[in-house]
């Protein structure tokens, strides 16, 4: 794990039913490893990501703006383990994290979380817990490639009062040091005709949750993720 880490990387996403993907398994086995931690290669994370009382984030994001940032708590459960992570997508689609370890998911800003965040990103404006999300992870690390598969599952969003769940989806992450298209599992996706999405977590939880806001260019992910639901419920 140490060698793919991964800081500075470029990112492809994809969104697969549980079916979908169990049907590339047989082509992943000989390529990957699978993280295990406590015993258990499920591992739990809970986030709260922050923005501003506009959700300004947000809304950058939806717009398609590059240069943008994505700030969030983020627990790793069997671990133990919080950090305040900082995400900055550049105008090369590569994505730069840092982060810092904190005693816990705080309520509102510390002095030393605000100063992380400024120093970072240069943010000085309020930013305040916007959603939550849980969800479990299966890291899978390629044996000869400095690439891992992140795959969630089980993911939960609660928000303005309410709670949405995505149900029998899967959003796969492969996370490269650049973008290369040897990757068993690109293989594997292209044989099975997936394509990659432009998805984030935050995005999808906000626009299922939050009435009002802009939300036309996550429309088709929203329908996809509806279709899957409902072919999962006919099955």
């Amino acid at each position: 794990m140490d060698s793919v880490k991964l800081m500075d990387r470029v990112d492809t996403k994809f969104m697969l039913s549980s079916r979908g993907f169990g049907a590339l398994l047989n082509e992943l086995r000989k390529s990957y490893k699978c993280l295990e931690v406590e015993g258990n290669r499920a591992s739990r994370y809970e986030t709260v990501y922050l923005d501003t009382e506009k959700l300004d984030f947000y809304i950058k994001h939806h717009n398609g703006k590059r240069n943008r940032y994505k700030i969030r708590y983020r627990k790793y459960v069997e671990s133990d383990l919080t950090f305040l992570e900082i995400k900055f997508k550049n105008n090369k689609k590569r994505t730069v994290k840092n982060r810092m370890i904190v005693p816990g998911i705080e309520s509102s800003l510390s002095e030393d979380s605000a100063h992380f965040i400024k120093e970072i990103s240069g943010i000085d404006y309020e930013v305040l817990n916007v959603l939550r999300n849980d969800f479990s992870r299966i890291t899978l690390v390629n044996e000869e490639l400095q690439e891992r598969l992140t795959l969630d599952l089980s993911l939960k969003f609660e928000a303005f009062g309410g709670v949405a769940e995505m149900g029998d989806v899967i959003i796969c992450e492969l996370k490269q040091e650049k973008a290369k298209r040897n990757s068993p599992f690109l293989s594997a996706v292209k044989n099975h005709i997936h394509r990659p999405m432009r998805i984030s977590k935050y995005c999808m939880g906000i626009a299922m949750l939050k009435e009002g806001v802009k939300k036309n260019n996550f429309k088709e992910n929203l329908l996809i993720l509806e279709k899957f639901n409902d072919d999962n419920r006919v099955a």
